[in-house]
């Protein structure tokens, strides 16, 4: 969740024309941060433009704790979608919604930096309203747990059973950890280690 003081600085900062530039020359496209719908957008536009001019590698940087699960998935779905391949350098924390878009392309296309951490779960909310709405909202975020379960499953090579079983509460991974239970296929330290 992103505080007002972070909102309001966040939206006070210029953003260089150089470094702008630089980053899509690089085809590199950053999502730092809390996922949000905004966040969502940016990045999506980013891949599309990356995509339209040319279909050479797309470099997705993330370090985030999550966020909002849908705004994670149109990430998701956005990469899936372009022609050009992506691949996931995950760095500093891959938590939550982070980690749905950290999984959003084949195994050997996922790498992390040493340091990073990664943190798998169940979503959370907070449900109001009358009784009725809050059993709807309950059976969504059901929904919801079921359908990241799967992803990281199918992702990770992990059984269902298995994934169920640890994202029931806050499971969190070093780099190699998370190597050994398949959502990363390699650490690397340098660049170069991309084309490797």
């Amino acid at each position: 969740m992103i505080r007002m003081s972070e909102e309001k600085e966040n939206s006070n900062q210029e953003r260089s024309p150089f470094l702008e530039e630089k980053a899509f020359k690089s085809r590199t496209v950053l999502v730092f941060g809390s996922i949000n719908d905004k966040q969502a957008a940016e990045v999506s536009k980013r891949l599309i433009a990356l995509a339209a001019e040319s279909k050479d590698p797309i470099t997705l940087l993330v370090s985030s704790p999550g966020g909002h699960v849908e705004s994670g998935d149109v990430i998701h779905d956005i990469i899936r979608f372009i022609d050009a391949p992506v691949r996931v350098v995950g760095t500093g924390w891959v938590g939550s919604a982070a980690v749905n878009v950290f999984l959003s392309v084949p195994k050997e296309r996922r790498v992390c930096l040493p340091n990073t951490r990664f943190l798998i779960h169940q979503p959370s909310g907070g449900a109001g309203g009358q009784a009725t709405d809050i059993a709807i909202q309950a059976r969504e975020i059901v929904k919801i747990r079921e359908r990241i379960a799967a992803l990281i499953a199918r992702e990770s090579g992990q059984t269902l059973e298995k994934v169920t079983s640890d994202i029931e509460r806050d499971y969190w991974m070093t780099a190699e950890e998370a190597k050994e239970y398949g959502l990363v296929s390699r650490i690397i330290v340098q660049q170069k280690e991309l084309d490797a």
